[in-house]
């Protein structure tokens, strides 16, 4: 990155305050900044920074008003935070920028790479592959047989794409994660062991869709493991064969869907989240952190907490009283020596 601040005034729509040729050539955050680096000031409680920062410009809303002296450069624009977010996605798709093939790897004849891709080091890419154009392979990718990755995908270094899975245009996928690998089906028989379910279905993300590092995201029995378009799930994330996750809905890490399960649109899942199979999830619907749910969630829009999940409101005034135990039974104990003593 190396821009001057008229440079980035004008990717952002904003105007200068200051020097316009300043050189900036890193990104920091406020409280840290340097010499040609860019900060942002969006929240007023970092406002004193503004006043005493090294930083060469910083990015403030348009009705911003100063109250001491500012020794750097201002980018004013209509939304600070929302203008520093879109800096950064410029940023990162410059650094994106790698085309061509490295060596070595493996990529089978009957594979078809699109226009400016980007094959890493020791990938694997198998039999009647397709790639888009703008794909970028990471080194250390296995891509399975018959896999489409379509236009602008990423996957960084590790990742496992298992055959006959579908990767929709402009989808990030990050180390260490694992697509299409087998569901947990296994069916006991009469000498207390287990035999496979054989599973033969695959995995389709669609557009838009993050997958952070670590998750897993199991291939079908039969038919297909649905992530729809804007989904974006955190790290460490287990997603069983034939779940079915609606338009962009966010989980964070360490959350676990069983098979089968429908998780909704728009929905909002914390960390640690343990939702049983066979559920629905309605549209709208957030979930807090360690929550478990063991039933259909059917209503939209709901909020739910607890280790058996039950309505947010309901849950907290039950804790309130949770916390009173001790003292109740202290009371208990009292009354209970009282009657014994009559």
């Amino acid at each position: 990155m190396k821009f001057t601040a008229k440079q980035i005034a004008e990717m952002l729509n904003g105007t200068v305050e200051g020097d316009s040729t300043v050189v900036l050539n890193q990104l920091t955050k406020i409280e840290d900044g340097c010499e040609n680096s860019l900060s942002f000031l969006a929240n007023p409680k970092y406002n004193e920074f503004l006043y005493n920062t090294l930083a060469s410009a910083v990015i403030v809303n348009n009705n911003f008003t100063p109250e001491k002296r500012i020794n750097t450069t201002l980018i004013r624009v209509q939304d600070a935070y929302a203008s520093f977010a879109k800096l950064l996605r410029i940023v990162e798709n410059l650094q994106k920028q790698k085309t061509g093939i490295e060596l070595p790897n493996f990529i089978h004849h009957s594979s078809k790479i699109g226009a400016d891709a980007y094959i890493g080091a020791f990938a694997y890419i198998g039999t009647n592959v397709q790639l888009g154009n703008n794909v970028k392979i990471y080194p250390h990718c296995y891509i399975g047989d018959n896999v489409i990755i379509n236009d602008n995908c990423t996957l960084y270094s590790g990742v496992k794409i298992y055959e006959n899975c579908e990767i929709n245009h402009d989808t990030t996928i990050h180390s260490g994660a694992v697509i299409g690998a087998d569901g947990f089906g296994f069916a006991p028989n009469t000498g207390n062991t287990y035999d496979k379910i054989p599973q033969i279905g695959n995995v389709i993300i669609k557009e838009g869709v993050e997958i952070g590092a670590n998750t897993c995201i199991d291939r079908a029995t039969m038919g297909s493991t649905i992530i729809h378009r804007g989904v974006k799930l955190d790290n460490m994330i287990q997603v069983a064969h034939n779940v079915e996750i609606g338009e962009n809905t966010v989980i964070a890490a360490q959350t676990a869907i069983a098979g089968s399960s429908k998780v909704g649109s728009n929905c909002m899942i914390g960390g640690q989240v343990a939702i049983a199979g066979h559920l629905t999830v309605a549209n709208d619907v957030k979930v807090a952190g360690k929550t478990g749910i063991a039933a259909d969630v059917k209503e939209k829009g709901k909020i739910l907490q607890g280790p058996l999940a039950f309505d947010i409101k309901d849950f907290q005034r039950s804790y309130i009283y949770f916390r009173q135990l001790p003292k109740w039974a202290q009371r208990i104990e009292k009354l209970e020596k009282q009657l014994i003593n009559q």
